[in-house]
């Protein structure tokens, strides 16, 4: 795929998030997608998740945790094969109340048209203190 073809593919996937539109967004995942969150030891989703139906509720784990106050992609670096964007969001977590802002680096490869990895790299100790009891 052309580096404009995997820009307008993670364009549309991060659409298809800010809208809350899951099946669309399943739909630009390969069958053995892999999603990489930060580590954080607090944080109920910061594990690696493998294949469609983990990456699922990975996104329905991180619905029932957080209100998205805001969630912005600010610049998107493309390459070849994958597409770096930059960005920051807000989130209340709903457990607690807590605000946790923090900005993100998410690397995403593509094969063959669709998204296959998704690695993320946020302010760790920013989710573990929103967890925190």
């Amino acid at each position: 795929m052309s580096e404009n073809s995997n820009l307008e593919i993670v364009q549309r996937a991060y659409k298809a998030f800010v809208q809350g539109d899951l099946p669309a967004l399943l739909n630009m995942l390969t069958d053995d997608v892999e999603f990489l969150p930060p580590k954080a030891t607090k944080v109920p989703w910061a594990h690696p998740w493998r294949g469609r139906h983990e990456v699922e509720q990975y996104f329905k784990t991180l619905a029932e945790a957080l209100e998205f106050q805001a969630f912005e992609a600010d610049e998107f670096i493309v390459g070849r094969d994958c597409v770096v964007v930059l960005g920051h969001e807000r989130c209340v977590i709903r457990a607690s109340g807590r605000v946790v802002e923090a900005n993100w680096a998410q690397i995403i490869d593509l094969r063959d048209g669709l998204i296959s990895r998704h690695r993320e790299y946020s302010d760790s100790a920013a989710w573990n203190a929103g967890f925190e009891n």
